[in-house]
């Protein structure tokens, strides 16, 4: 028995699980309403297949989008194999969930990120805190006439509490 409880692992299990279930969903029912998948994973992992000409392209990650057109997706208990569409060209990939950097639902604003030791050493080795700055989202085009952007402003809320 360890002396301390891997808090770390555990979460990318249950993560990894998470993920793994909702493919499964979608190899057994597609894509409901307007979900789909930014996936970005490690394509020097050793357990990922994928073309020649495609981890020549993406020698150290690759963002799978799976939205529109997908085929063949086959989900195990160790990670997926999808056929997409690169250029009119398809192209089939497995993944492996170990090799998962970030699954991002965007329709409905769920991302999950993983670390791995290495990238934690390297963001302490640079100062860096562990945490990353929130995804950028999607922002509609301002209006022409709208004035700068505001500075924010601070509120007391002292007013709004019961005494």
């Amino acid at each position: 028995m360890t002396s301390t409880i891997d808090y770390g692992n555990l979460m990318h299990s249950a993560m990894r699980s998470l993920i793994q279930k909702v493919l499964t969903d979608v190899q057994k029912d597609g894509l409901p309403g307007a979900h789909h998948f930014f996936i970005t994973f490690d394509t020097m992992h050793p357990d990922v297949e994928i073309a020649d000409w495609l981890s020549d392209r993406y020698p150290g990650e690759m963002t799978i989008v799976v939205q529109h057109w997908f085929a063949d997706l086959e989900v195990t208990t160790e990670g997926f194999t999808i056929t997409l569409n690169f250029g009119d060209n398809p192209e089939t990939l497995y993944v492996p969930y170990d090799a998962i950097k970030t699954f991002v639902d965007p329709s409905v604003e769920f991302g999950l990120r993983f670390e791995t030791q290495d990238e934690d050493d390297e963001n302490l080795a640079l100062g860096a805190d562990a945490e990353e700055a929130p995804m950028e989202e999607m922002v509609e085009p301002e209006d022409e006439g709208q004035d700068a952007p505001k500075e924010a402003e601070v509120v007391s809320l002292d007013q709004f509490r019961k005494s």
